[in-house]
């Protein structure tokens, strides 16, 4: 989720592009599907002669706006821009992974978002996500501090992981044997022992529209990993009561997010891939039940 020392002159050329593109979709929206007004007339008491009255009405009336009506910029857009137009810190995604998911969330927001991971994209997720609701878990509490001091009205909760990289294996094994693990419950009631159990309360009722798996930490042996984060996530996904979920997981380069993002994502809900980033659409179990925990042609 972040690299606290990358820089990237290319990227954040790139992404300013992108800002800017973000622009011009939200004055194309607001043209669409707000109506045009038409500018009302006001009458005044005072007398204008004949001679003065064109030039007076034309400078009494305001410039029409260009799109047709006057819609600011809504305030998170116009943070996320300023942030990342004067930050030398670039999100670790490449513009061409970020355009995965915001292609989702064009199309789904506002929506319910989960993000597994706070990092240098937390200010741009909430942004493409304007008007929903979108939570980040962080594993690092002093960087929750950091981040908030910075960005006060990004909601985030700490969360503790009980799991290392080098136990993938053994979890791996555990998840795809164990008739526990193939269950779809609620996460706080599985007995699968991948399946999260420490998040506050109102994480589990929420129906999540979109999740995005890029944390905990997970590239060396002693760091918790990934594993309980991707299986609880397409646990949520199965568990909601209606529709499908999105379920992104990066760095999918490395041997943990690849093998548990195709073994409990399923390889049969699997959308998209474009680069370190996997996209899966993963439906409700609870609307049919019967489903078997992957496709059978997975």
């Amino acid at each position: 989720m972040r690299n606290k020392t990358q820089f990237s002159g290319s990227l954040k050329i790139g992404f300013l592009f992108f800002s800017f593109l973000l622009i011009f979709i939200f004055i194309l929206r607001s043209s669409f599907f707000f109506p045009i007004s038409q500018p009302q007339t006001h009458l005044s008491n005072t007398t204008i002669s004949p001679e003065a009255s064109d030039s007076e009405a034309t400078k009494s009336e305001p410039p029409p706006c260009l799109t047709g009506t006057c819609t600011k910029i809504p305030p998170s857009l116009a943070n996320v821009i300023i942030h990342y137009a004067t930050t030398n810190v670039t999100p670790q995604q490449t513009i061409n992974e970020i355009s995965v998911s915001a292609r989702v969330l064009q199309k789904k927001s506002p929506c319910n978002f989960l993000v597994f991971g706070l990092g240098h994209d937390s200010l741009m997720w909430t942004s493409l996500n304007h008007g929903g609701r979108t939570v980040f878990l962080e594993e690092d509490k002093a960087w929750i501090g950091k981040i908030s001091e910075i960005f006060p009205l990004l909601e985030s909760y700490h969360v503790v992981y009980d799991t290392k990289v080098r136990d993938a294996e053994e979890l791996m094994k555990m998840g795809m044997e164990e008739e526990d693990c193939q269950t779809v419950t609620d996460p706080r009631f599985s007995k699968c022992k991948l399946a999260l159990k420490g998040f506050p309360s109102e994480i589990y009722d929420i129906d999540w529209d979109v999740i995005m798996v890029d944390a905990p930490t997970g590239y060396f042996e002693g760091a918790p990993g990934r594993m309980s984060a991707i299986y609880t996530a397409g646990l949520m996904a199965r568990n909601r009561e209606e529709g499908e979920t999105d379920v992104f997981v990066h760095d999918v380069d490395r041997v943990v997010e690849d093998k548990f993002s195709r073994g409990f994502l399923c390889e049969g809900y699997l959308s998209e891939q474009e680069g370190r980033i996997r996209h899966f659409t993963i439906p409700s179990h609870r609307a049919r039940m019967g489903r078997p925990f992957c496709p059978q042609n997975n």
